[in-house]
């Protein structure tokens, strides 16, 4: 039994479509096959129930492929003791979380398996597919992610700001609370840009108090010109997504009583729990990291 089959059949039962996972795996649909039918032999079971229609995990493929799993992190830890170099580390990013980066990867760097650092700016949705499909080695993530086939980690939090025209008159105050700002003018960026921050946000609105949560439309960087426009309207970004764009006219003023959005990593299932415990050491605040 080869690492390699099990490789194979892994992709092919996260896919449950044969040329998708030849698709992933980068080689031809016959060689996929000839693997899942030789891994079937070796067993002496049958792990797929195989139609022109469907294809399906059987009830030995289930038990099957948990074990696969543990043996391919297995293997990969062995790799890591070994010290084998790591290419480079593949990340999903979006804009705003450029000092995090840096620091992060200046950490992946010291660590005891170095790793270089290229960074892909993507959709939150294509980053998952990107984990879940291996183009990317993880994603950052702000706000909760629901997904199959990937492992998501609670790594830091950030706190909300107000960001006002320098002529709103919040502007100049040391904090402002969100009763003091009328809900009517808040400005949010488009859902479809970032549904898992979106939806934080709001959350966390809906937590502070009930209230209509505005209008929400375009990029981070239309609602801060509209703002900057002096109409009004207001919004709520981290101090990282604002430090991501060139603002003028605008002002970031803190909340109280405060409100935070949690960051996640997102792996992949396969990835060894000793390289998740080092992204998250890389982006966490703060040593007490919850597993989500």
């Amino acid at each position: 039994m080869e690492l390699r089959a099990l490789r194979y059949f892994v992709t092919v039962a996260e896919e449950l479509h044969f040329g998708r996972a030849a698709e992933r795996l980068d080689i031809v649909q016959p060689a996929v096959s000839h693997q899942i039918a030789r891994l079937e032999r070796d067993l002496g079971i049958r792990l797929f129930d195989r139609s022109p229609r469907h294809v399906r995990l059987t009830p030995a493929g289930v038990r099957v492929l948990e074990a696969a799993r543990e043996t391919l992190a297995a293997a990969a830890r062995v790799r890591v003791v070994a010290g084998e170099p790591a290419a480079h580390l593949r990340i999903g990013v979006a804009p705003g979380l450029t000092a995090r980066l840096e620091r992060a990867a200046e950490l992946l760097l010291d660590e005891v398996r170095p790793a270089q650092v290229s960074l892909v700016d993507l959709p939150v949705p294509a980053r998952l597919a990107a984990v879940r499909g291996g183009e990317l080695d993880l994603a950052l993530v702000r706000g909760q992610v629901e997904a199959d086939g990937v492992r998501v980690v609670r790594a830091w939090s950030e706190s909300l700001l107000a960001v006002v025209s320098d002529e709103h008159p919040a502007a100049g105050l040391p904090a402002v609370s969100l009763t003091n700002l009328d809900r009517a003018d808040l400005r949010l960026p488009a859902r479809e840009e970032d549904p898992a921050s979106h939806d934080a946000v709001t959350s966390a609105l809906h937590r502070a108090g009930p209230g209509a949560t505005g209008r929400s439309g375009g990029s981070v960087l239309t609602v801060l010109i509209e703002i900057g426009g002096g109409h009004g309207s207001w919004t709520l970004l981290t101090a990282e997504q604002l430090a991501g764009f060139a603002a003028r006219r605008v002002r970031a003023v803190p909340l109280d009583p405060p409100l935070s959005i949690d960051g996640h990593i997102v792996a992949s299932l396969r990835t060894p729990e000793v390289c998740v415990s080092s992204f998250v050491r890389a982006f966490t605040d703060s040593p007490d990291t919850e597993m989500a």
